[in-house]
């Protein structure tokens, strides 16, 4: 199966902000989200970001009961991000798991995000961009994480869903406290999604300078 990388060097643009992207006239994640765009098509993320990885979080096996008995599918769960302040997270479902695994790829390429990063520690002050600028909050469903900046060389303190999260987000110190049933790996990859989505929604009096 082709990479996304090649795909998008074929691909022709089926909407106008596709169209955008692809004649050059957007360039960076930056410029379509202050735009007011947001990525329509998985294609658009392979152009606008160099460098994206993938990651299988989880894949599980669903059952739905019909009139003509069990249907079984698979559902995964996958995330991508460049090592460098962009991420994104996304499920899909099939009846096999490499076409389970593609359709979250796309849906994590067209929920990818800009984070902020910075030296959120009181304990550091490097003022590098290695961990996080504030603590931030996330949930989904019943699980709940709180991502508090380290300082440096402190490493990931965290769990190893929430490692491979962090890692592409581009976060290299950081501690991680989850609440409720965080062995409900979906649950608990979109509250960390969800935190780091937060940092780059909210303003900052850097922000008005």
């Amino acid at each position: 199966m082709s990479s996304y990388r090649e795909r998008a060097e074929e691909w022709v643009p089926r909407t106008r902000v596709g169209r955008l992207v692809y004649e050059g006239k957007i360039t960076s994640l930056e410029e379509l989200f202050a735009e007011g765009y947001r990525i329509v098509e998985p294609e658009m993320a392979d152009v606008l970001v160099e460098g994206l990885e993938e990651e299988v979080i989880t894949i599980n096996l669903v059952q739905r009961q019909t009139d003509a008995g069990e249907k079984t599918r698979f559902r995964a769960v996958v995330a991508v991000g460049n090592r460098d302040g962009i991420i994104g997270l996304g499920s899909g479902k099939a009846r096999h798991i490499r076409v389970a695994i593609d359709k979250a790829a796309q849906d994590a390429r067209k929920n990818l995000t800009i984070i902020r990063r910075g030296c959120g520690s009181w304990e550091c002050g490097c003022g590098r961009p290695h961990s996080l600028p504030f603590r931030v909050e996330g949930k989904c469903g019943a699980v709940r994480v709180v991502l508090i900046p380290g300082p440096r060389g402190l490493g990931l303190v965290a769990g190893e869903t929430g490692k491979v999260i962090l890692r592409l987000a581009g976060i290299e110190d950081c501690w991680v406290r989850a609440y409720g049933p965080t062995r409900t790996v979906p649950s608990y990859a979109y509250a960390m999604f969800n935190a780091l989505k937060k940092t780059y929604e909210m303003v900052i009096p850097e922000d008005w300078a």
